[in-house]
């Protein structure tokens, strides 16, 4: 979904340091259009259709994690991905935060891992997600960040491959420049994710009951069978829904809400 972020003129401080083609980013001011409108054209620069930051950051010092999300991608698909809970299953974000190092996929490359991811894959390719470039950052903090850029194509041929790492230097600085833009315009400044508000899936309602029987992170993974990073993965959004400083606010706001048993 889009994110409504103000970001300061020069808010970056010295874009003379930054890629010429990075420089419209660094002196984005306005509204989200503005934003949206710059990241577009310099993603499609870069050879790719879409782009995608994540970032699981706490606003207070003393507050848990909330996740904050900025894209171009079809609001459809990103519905749909938090709908049927494909972050269970999507080894590409495991990867990115397990290293720093880029990874360059296509679904013709990916697919057969794994039945389910093998589904999900299918799924994305149907929504014009088919290959691309994914990244983590480890950030102040201990913020959890994922930046991706995408291509409706489904195979990455060698030529386009190296066209890529040929790349990789600018693809990287364009997620640590929007990740300062968007720690600086939204996080820092307390603005709530733009999922607040929006409703539960079915996954995060699973584990907000689990939670609310006393059961830890470890015994939720064990019983849906996912990771526990994931788990905590699926609270940052129960969190950032609900508005709620921790999991403990969660629960209570949730059995308040009548979603679920107190």
């Amino acid at each position: 979904m889009l994110m409504v972020i103000n970001p300061a003129k020069r808010v970056l401080g010295h874009p003379a340091y930054l890629p010429q083609m990075l420089q419209p980013l660094a002196l984005a001011e306005g509204g989200e259009r503005d934003v949206v409108e710059t990241t577009v054209a310099i993603v499609r620069n870069l050879g790719f259709d879409s782009f995608m930051y994540g970032a699981s950051a706490s606003p207070k010092l003393d507050h848990e994690s909330r996740s904050y999300v900025f894209t171009t991608l079809s609001r459809q698909w990103v519905l749909r991905y938090d709908e049927q809970a494909y972050i269970d299953v999507d080894t590409r974000i495991t990867r990115a935060l397990d290293s720093q190092l880029p990874l360059i996929w296509d679904y013709d490359t990916e697919r057969g891992r794994d039945a389910k991811f093998d589904l999900f894959l299918d799924d994305s390719l149907a929504h014009g997600v088919g290959s691309g470039v994914v990244c983590g950052m480890h950030a102040a903090g201990h913020t959890r960040v994922i930046f991706a850029l995408s291509s409706a194509a489904p195979k990455i041929n060698d030529e386009r491959r190296g066209e890529i790492a040929g790349r990789l230097g600018d693809i990287l600085l364009l997620g640590a420049c929007f990740h300062e833009l968007f720690m600086k315009s939204v996080v820092e400044k307390g603005i709530p994710p733009p999922s607040q508000g929006a409703p539960l899936s079915s996954r995060e309602m699973q584990c907000l009951a689990l939670a609310a029987r006393g059961q830890t992170t470890q015994d939720i993974a064990s019983q849906l069978g996912i990771a526990e990073r994931t788990v905590q993965f699926h609270f940052d959004g129960i969190r950032s829904k609900l508005g709620a400083a921790n999991r403990q606010e969660a629960i209570a706001k949730a059995v308040l809400a009548g979603f679920i048993q107190g």
